[in-house]
């Protein structure tokens, strides 16, 4: 048993006036009378004046004894059992990478935090406590409802590494973990923003400060022919230096052997971002890394290899001369495609007349006719990006299968079906299109799209935030594995699954087996900016009288009904007295 208001127990002194009443008697001056019948009960005893005697209703008195009682055990909020020791705390934390920037005295954000969170569980008294981190997908850092110790060592081993994101749906599952009447502590870096609708029982506390940082935005790797390209675009948010030095390390390839050190000195403009591009032979993986600032984290990276994958491209039998000569020169300068022999694990592109099953048909049936133009394109067609159509002239057949892509009043010159199979309705023997640009930007935009179906991801470097594409095949099992865990891949074909919620290397699983991988780099130009972090202190809005003094416990009601039982039993005694 516990109280949850002691003081009041005071209450408990109405009983000594109420015990006195009952044994002390007044005075009564003694009356002489002729007889003793007269009085319908005489007590002689009564004569004698004022004295302690026995008391004769003992019930009423047992009755308002308990009615005192049950009134001063309301008033000092009794507990009982499990509810006398278990006060429950709800503490969110921001998940955000900001969380992890460094003030001028050397202590993250993130470590105030966990200072400030242990000082927050034992003024409330807490006994039970839930941390949540707040990001793209909320978890749950200790709990539900563990014991303090085990909540505050549980935040002790917390890294915030997550992207930019919105709080408000983490504060609202808090809100319902805590109960009803209850407060949320939130702690963060930064005061809520205009448009942020913060619950009403949310404590919002910010413990960040503004400072400058120049970081890393993004990081891209291209291997091609034994060549690395790396591209860094880097910013500088707020006051800091004009340049920096950036340090790139290139681990030697399978075909080097030794690796590629240097130093890159880039200038930073105040406005906009400095792009580096740098170029590396028989590299393995490359690291680039920043010096130390407020965020130390979005100023390194790890860009593992990103070879190309080539197409094998396939000509089937029946192609006419013409398109069979144009293919081939076309493939014999494509770096991107592998002709002849097919490449384990590559994507597969055949290509043949109408009348074949292959995935590219290349053709024209039926009366022929020519058109000069105008040609009208469908708008957002990858597959038709950047094909000037501009002098060409189209020889074409009956209108093929598929969604219309290029049309020339009623003909349709390229469709394709909802399966993906592409119809190029031209003859080329009578057209002039194989000796335009729009020739090879179109075969590029098809090999393009064919590499993208290729089974895994189409990016091996994501930023964090991104959405991470990916391409799976039907009859498998695919699952996910990166630093948050397993999860199962559902779908089949070209996905787009949510962004990952923490750095590092994710691998693609199929039926146990690994088929690709990728790495999502600490990049969020949005967490990079410290400029508008600060520290306030949002109060809740609304909350319970009980949350309001530390408890979390709402005040117990069965004394009420216990010292309304007593004062109508009471009644009754004494009435039939």
């Amino acid at each position: 048993m516990s109280f949850g208001l002691p003081w009041g127990l005071l209450a408990l002194g109405a009983l000594v006036p109420l015990v006195a009443a009952y044994f002390l008697r007044r005075r009564q001056k003694p009356v002489e009378v002729s007889a003793l019948f007269l009085w319908r009960t005489p007590r002689p005893r009564a004569e004698g004046g004022p004295r302690w005697e026995r008391f004769t209703r003992e019930a009423s008195l047992l009755l308002e004894v308990l009615a005192v009682l049950a009134a001063a055990l309301y008033l000092a909020d009794v507990r009982w059992g499990e509810a006398a020791r278990r006060r429950h705390l709800v503490v969110v934390v921001d998940g955000s990478l900001s969380m992890s920037a460094r003030s001028p005295d050397g202590k993250t954000v993130l470590e105030r935090v966990r200072v400030e969170a242990a000082k927050r569980v034992e003024a409330e008294g807490a006994t039970h406590v839930t941390v949540l981190a707040s990001g793209a997908s909320p978890h749950v850092v200790a709990g539900p409802e563990v014991e303090a110790s085990r909540a505050l060592g549980a935040l002790e081993s917390f890294e915030a590494r997550g992207p930019d994101h919105d709080v408000v749906p983490t504060l609202l599952w808090a809100q319902e973990l805590s109960g009803p009447g209850k407060r949320v502590h939130f702690f963060t870096d930064a005061p809520p923003s205009q448009d942020t609708v913060v619950p009403p029982s949310v404590r919002w506390t910010a413990l960040g400060r503004p400072v400058g940082n120049v970081a890393l935005v993004s990081a891209q790797r291209r291997d091609e022919g034994g060549r690395a390209s790396v591209t860094l675009r880097v910013v500088r948010f707020g006051p800091g230096p004009s340049d920096v030095e950036a340090r790139v390390r290139a681990a030697p390839g399978p075909g080097a052997r030794e690796g590629t050190e240097r130093t890159e000195r880039i200038a930073l403009p105040e406005e906009g971002a400095a792009t580096v591009r740098l170029t590396f032979r028989e590299a393995g993986d490359v690291e680039v890394s920043l010096p130390d600032d407020a965020l130390p984290e979005d100023g390194r990276v790890r860009l593992s290899p990103s070879p190309v994958m080539p197409v094998s491209v396939g000509l089937t039998e029946g192609l006419s001369p013409a398109s069979r000569q144009a293919l081939e020169r076309f493939l014999a300068v494509s770096p991107e495609v592998a002709h002849g022999t097919p490449v384990p694990g590559a994507p597969v592109l055949s290509v043949g007349p109408s009348r074949t099953q292959a995935r590219v048909t290349l053709g024209a049936e039926g009366p022929l006719r020519t058109f000069v133009g105008p040609f009208f394109t469908e708008k957002g067609s990858a597959l038709m990006d950047d094909v000037q159509l501009a002098g060409v002239r189209w020889t074409a057949g009956t209108n093929p299968p598929g969604r219309p892509l290029v049309t020339a009043g009623e003909a349709v010159l390229v469709s394709q079906e909802e399966g993906g199979r592409l119809h190029l309705n031209v003859d080329l023997a009578r057209s002039n299109l194989q000796r335009t640009t729009a020739w090879p930007v179109l075969l590029g935009n098809v090999v393009r799209e064919a590499r993208r179906l290729r089974e895994g991801f189409p990016r091996h470097q994501l930023n964090l935030g991104e959405a991470l594409p990916v391409v799976t095949e039907a009859g498998a099992r695919y699952a996910l594995v990166g630093p948050s865990g397993r999860k199962p891949v559902f779908g089949a074909g070209a996905l787009s699954l949510p962004a990952p919620t923490r750095p590092g290397r994710h691998a693609l699983e199929r039926d146990g087996t690994e088929v690709d991988s990728l790495e999502v780099l600490s990049l969020d130009a949005r967490e990079s900016d410290l400029r508008g972090r600060d520290s306030a202190e949002v109060p809740a809005k609304e909350a319970g009288e009980d949350a309001a003094e530390g408890g979390a416990q709402e005040r117990a009601r069965w004394p009420l009904v216990v010292l309304l039982a007593a004062l109508l039993a009471d009644f009754y005694v004494t009435r039939k007295v």
